[in-house]
């Protein structure tokens, strides 16, 4: 048999891996290491969410095809999230689309949005299904970087160099906030930024807010969809996973005008069709869950990070203080130290924990080379023991 010639994988996804998330998860596993890479709790969710899932496989909801948009329950109650939550009026049938995970929901807003050749602006550090997701959709990746400021203790965007990366064939922006890996929550005044110059240049956006109930600090998430002139030209992305501590249900949703939606279900039929039939009428049964629920789940988040943040301060890193999601980043330079993808992959040999290197997320590698993500989405007794290890370094 003569061998092949030509290389497997395409062009547009050379140089797209095996995931960081996968090597790191696959060393932590090898070497026993407690595992602060990957965003997962290492608890489940509500009992009651739970308990529906059970009660829809045994009453026979969803243990077949569900309809393609996903089921009616759900698709209305993240339409009534969105009302209750944000005074955003979406139409739960033509408006709403229930996707697997918000990763889906990416790839099939990128797929059906951009056409090959048109650019995509994302903020980077960036989650790294993004550029992968641009790629597959012969689109053309402008990173704008968020950059770190001491004294405030926070990344921000520099909205004059946003502004300065747009051109004639740029389609889109992808945002995220609260936004991994850096923990950033854009501000009003950067949300109003960026939807004026998405209106003053006819832009789409699409924005990932899975962390949306993960704020700290008295920080407040506010979808850019709310401002004058976004409702129709925005794809707003959000899931249960991160919410709820069932991220292996992978239920996510989109909404966005009917044209829109309708492009993105185009594409979203050709990749996976359907999924999770009985999660998804648990996790409407999860959306109306009380206020209270919401409050002591970011209250038990906070508390978490300080512990990890108190825990990393101590072992000499510097640490910026994340107001949202599961994620602390903090600089190895303090350490003596400078290449991160070196320092994670041999951390877990020093000290037993395991963490991801923020460089894997810029197309600036130099601008995230000695950052470092911990994820602090974890029982608080895992937390101090990798604290301990960690403060192993300073000696």
């Amino acid at each position: 048999m003569a061998p092949m010639t030509r290389a497997p994988l395409n062009r547009r996804l050379a140089g797209f891996g095996t995931t960081i998330f996968a090597e790191m998860s696959a060393l932590a596993t090898a070497t026993g290491s407690i595992n602060l890479g990957q965003g997962f709790p290492d608890t489940d969710g509500p009992e009651e969410v739970r308990e529906a899932a059970v009660r829809a496989l045994r009453d026979g909801r969803g243990n077949q095809y569900p309809p393609g948009p996903g089921v009616p329950e759900l698709r209305t109650a993240i339409a009534d999230h969105q009302r209750q939550r944000y005074g955003l009026a979406y139409d739960p049938d033509t408006e709403v689309l229930v996707t697997v995970g918000a990763t889906e929901a990416v790839a099939a807003a990128l797929l059906a949005l951009v056409e090959p050749g048109d650019e995509v602006i994302a903020l980077e550090p960036y989650y790294d299904s993004y550029a992968a997701c641009v790629a597959m959709a012969g689109g053309t990746r402008v990173p704008v970087t968020l950059r770190p400021d001491p004294e405030g203790g926070r990344f921000v965007l520099d909205l004059d160099e946003l502004r300065a990366a747009v051109t004639d064939r740029t389609r889109l922006i992808l945002l995220n906030t609260p936004h991994n890996p850096t923990g950033t929550v854009l501000t009003r005044d950067e949300l109003a930024a960026i939807a004026a110059l998405a209106v003053e240049r006819d832009l789409l956006v699409v924005t990932d807010e899975v962390y949306e109930h993960l704020v700290f600090d008295g920080a407040e998430h506010v979808p850019i969809a709310t401002f004058e002139g976004m409702r129709e030209r925005t794809v707003t992305i959000s899931s249960a996973g991160k919410t709820f501590s069932f991220t292996g249900w992978k239920v996510g949703w989109l909404t966005a005008p009917p044209e829109l939606t309708a492009a993105v279900r185009t594409a979203k039929q050709f990749l996976t069709y359907v999924a999770s039939g009985p999660f998804q009428h648990a996790i409407a049964e999860a959306l109306r869950l009380p206020e209270s629920y919401f409050d002591t789940l970011r209250a038990d988040l906070e508390g978490k990070r300080d512990i990890l943040m108190a825990g990393l301060t101590a072992a000499g890193f510097e640490v910026y203080r994340p107001r949202g999601t599961y994620f602390i980043t903090a600089d190895i330079a303090g350490l003596g130290e400078k290449d991160g993808v070196a320092f994670c992959r041999a951390l877990p040999e020093r000290c037993g924990v395991v963490a991801i290197p923020n460089a894997v997320f810029y197309d600036h590698a130099d601008a995230g080379r000695s950052l470092i993500r911990f994820a602090f989405c974890k029982k608080e007794a895992v937390l101090r023991e990798a604290a301990d290890r960690l403060r192993g370094l300073a000696s």
